[in-house]
């Protein structure tokens, strides 16, 4: 097989080019943009292997995808390449609309078009496969589990913009007929993970006699999942998953964010003590929490593990799993009913006191205009004026156009 990965230069991808290489006789072409995360120095190891080739190149680029594309000719496409880090969603979210939401538009695209030339043997063995993440389902509680049947409910823009990449995966495979697959892994750790995230940070932080910064209490909870234990599972699914299907792939290894950091200071005191003796937990400091931060992600890989044709490597846990599921089907229950039944946080209610009605001149925003709003509350409406088209006007009925 012929397998294009994109963000091979990255964490997860350079993991599974590396497996792909070393573990089977599939040629590889490596596509990654080597931004800040990306380096070459992760695949160094099989890089010379005739099996292997690499182009440098954007996924929001069309025309650079397409050409790769064409001459690769791919069997399977896994698409890895996204922006992932919370923190710098938060800071500079656009950068994630463009990688995550259009950058895997442009995959599809050009991706559909290549499949719609192809004979009808290899139209339908060809593969896409979408590599995302547990955070689109939002929050959980103390207990419960993501299934593959829980309700998406992205809590920060990185989420939400893999949340995206999500349908939009999925809309290909309903609407156009592209042959899908999705997977949602919780939090990775291992080999080559770029010091931005905890455990690495953590390392390089305590190594260079800095504090150990933990958000709040520390007590967030994620379920760890080693990285090449989830490239195996990315090989079964693009193998022998079916077409359409998601799949949730976990550690089953919940640890509070805390537990992990002490376990950090507790293996580099005894592998590089400090020279003055002191353990590396002194170091811990605990700084205000960042903004929407989620308490507990846990996945339930029951999909994954019954499938026999997957074969799993993992085990993973199954408690529970009718009554999740049951849960997250009952049509009678409105969504924060549903979220509670499952051991998540409702949504806050809020209350609206100034309303504004963008297309306020067409058919819905003028509906908006006229709905008999509560006493006391504000409505404006703004909309591109005809005449005046790179301009906006408001309707506040007073002829003065002011927005």
């Amino acid at each position: 097989m012929r397998i294009f990965v994109t963000g091979g230069a990255g964490f997860i991808g350079s993991a599974l080019v590396r497996h792909l290489m070393e573990n089977t006789d599939h040629e590889v072409l490596n596509f990654d943009k080597l931004t800040y995360a990306g380096t070459l120095t992760t695949v160094e190891r099989v890089a010379s292997s005739n099996r292997y080739r690499f182009v440098q190149g954007d996924i929001c680029d069309a025309d650079a995808v397409r050409a790769a594309i064409a001459e690769f000719k791919p069997d399977v496409i896994t698409h890895l390449a996204a922006e992932s880090h919370v923190d710098r969603s938060i800071d500079g979210p656009g950068a994630f609309v463009q990688t995550n939401v259009v950058g895997t538009y442009t995959m599809l695209a050009e991706a559909r078009a290549y499949w719609l030339s192809l004979g009808d043997a290899a139209k339908a063995a060809f593969r896409f496969h979408h590599i995302s993440t547990d955070e689109v389902y939002g929050s959980l509680g103390d207990t419960g589990l993501f299934t593959e049947e829980t309700l998406y409910d992205p809590r920060s823009p990185y989420s939400a913009s893999k949340a995206g990449s999500d349908h939009l995966v999925s809309a290909w495979g309903h609407t156009f007929g592209l042959p899908v697959l999705i997977t949602n892994c919780s939090n990775n750790y291992g080999p080559y993970h770029f010091p931005e995230k905890l455990i690495p940070l953590m390392i390089v932080k305590a190594l260079a006699g800095a504090d150990l910064p933990v958000y709040g209490k520390g007590d967030q909870v994620r379920d760890w999942l080693y990285v090449e234990d989830h490239v195996r599972a990315l090989h079964a699914v693009f193998e022998k998953g079916e077409p359409g299907r998601t799949y949730n792939v976990g550690g089953n290894n919940e640890k509070q964010n805390l537990e992990v950091v002490k376990t950090v200071c507790t293996i580099l005191d005894r592998l590089r003590p400090r020279a003055d003796g002191q353990p590396y937990a002194t170091q811990i400091t605990y700084v205000a929490d960042r903004p929407g931060h989620d308490k507990r992600y846990a996945i339930d890989a029951t999909r994954i593990k019954d499938d026999a044709r997957l074969g799993a490597r993992r085990d993973v846990r199954d408690r529970h799993r009718e009554d999740r599921r049951l849960v997250s089907r009952q049509p009678g229950l409105v969504a924060g009913d549903r979220r509670r039944a499952q051991g998540r946080p409702a949504s806050r209610a809020f209350r609206m006191k100034h309303v504004l009605v963008t297309g306020g001149n067409g058919q819905l925003g003028t509906e908006l205009k006229r709905y008999a709003w509560p006493e006391g509350w504000a409505v404006t409406a703004i909309d591109i004026d005809e005449a005046r088209p790179a301009r906006y006007r408001g309707d506040h009925g007073d002829g003065r156009g002011r927005p």
